[in-house]
């Protein structure tokens, strides 16, 4: 038998460092969800048309002023426009037999009424895209802020337990059983009437953080739960159990060990509770304890459109269509997002 020479262990040791080198890095769980998530072409379909609906949303000026040239927050009753050369007004005789009443012009196919007028003689598709600018910034708002709570009651009833745990689930408890309508209603209709005192400070009932408050609270004792009950299994996890042996202060161990494995169930829940939102604002801004005029939602234009429902229907049909869309695009990417950050089907997957 011949023993090795220096060299040729030398260049073993090399080639096996070069194809240790050459194996391509273990991904994180956060970049796998990612490629997972990217790959699921209804949660990419959904995606792309919510970031479609927010850009026509935020270009809602540029098309007002400087596309339609109109302004969708003034009465125009008396107005008129230029269609294919002849003027025409805004408010026009009805239908019906005997032409008694106005009725506001129908779609107009062109840049200015291109969905028409409401009552007002306002542009409709202007005011969708305005409209639409509030509902989604009360909704992603209070879906954030809706989870920052839930997330510190869930977390605190779950981690601390005991006399915190009885109180923080009974008071949720109380909460879950109030209708989530009625109960945003009753506050509604208080803060609309009073605003909102905060000690020094007053919200007045047309600011749009009274909605946002509203419609994050009611929606608590929903995200609060299956967060407690994510951090009850996490509490009894050998690295938590671990690190109360080592004397890790209890502050540390949330921060960096509960947390951290909690922010999947707070991704998840945030496209449904942005859905659940959008509902509960459109339904307040309907009854007219919401959004306040002269700012618009697609709740408040529906309500602009209720009497018109017969003779101009896209006043009302335009903007239910929009919360139709967000809503079903926000609920197939939670479920995308629930797909892609579920550890038992990644595994699986893996496997």
């Amino acid at each position: 038998m011949t023993a090795d020479t220096p060299s040729s262990s030398g260049a073993a040791s090399a080639v096996a460092s070069a194809n240790v080198a050459a194996q391509p890095r273990p991904l994180g769980p956060w970049r796998q969800a990612g490629r997972t998530l990217v790959r699921n072409r209804a949660a990419m379909v959904a995606l792309a048309t919510l970031v479609l609906v927010t850009l026509l949303c935020l270009f809602a000026p540029f098309y007002a002023h400087d596309i339609a040239h109109v302004d969708p927050f003034t009465s125009n009753v008396a107005g008129s426009i230029v269609l294919d050369g002849h003027e025409a007004d805004i408010m026009q005789p009805n239908d019906n037999p005997l032409h008694l009443g106005l009725s506001p012009i129908g779609p107009t196919g062109h840049a200015a009424y291109l969905l028409g007028a409401d009552s007002q003689g306002r542009d409709v598709a202007a005011r969708l895209f305005y409209g639409g600018r509030n509902s989604l910034l009360i909704s992603a708002s209070a879906a954030v802020l809706c989870l920052i709570l839930a997330a510190c009651a869930g977390i605190a009833a779950g981690f601390f337990g005991g006399l915190v745990d009885t109180i923080l689930s009974r008071l949720m408890d109380i909460m879950w059983a109030v209708p989530v309508y009625l109960f945003a209603i009753s506050l509604s209709i208080v803060t609309v009437s009073q605003g909102l005192k905060l000690g020094p400070f007053v919200i007045e009932a047309d600011n749009l953080l009274i909605p946002i408050v509203i419609i994050a609270l009611v929606y608590v004792p929903y995200a609060a739960r299956p967060i407690r009950g994510r951090v009850l299994a996490l509490r009894q996890a050998e690295f938590v159990t671990a690190a109360r042996c080592l004397g890790v202060p209890r502050w540390r161990i949330v921060l960096f060990d509960i947390l951290p494995n909690v922010m999947t169930t707070l991704v998840v829940l945030g496209p449904l509770l942005m859905a659940l939102a959008l509902l509960a604002e459109s339904a307040l801004s309907f009854l007219s304890i919401g959004v306040q005029a002269p700012a618009a939602s697609w709740g408040t234009i529906i309500q602009d459109g209720e009497g018109l429902i017969y003779t101009r229907p896209m006043v009302a049909v335009a903007p239910g269509l929009a919360i139709v869309i967000v809503v079903l695009a926000l609920n197939i990417l939670g479920d995308g997002l629930r797909d892609a950050l579920d550890v038992r089907d990644a595994a699986r997957r893996s496997a």
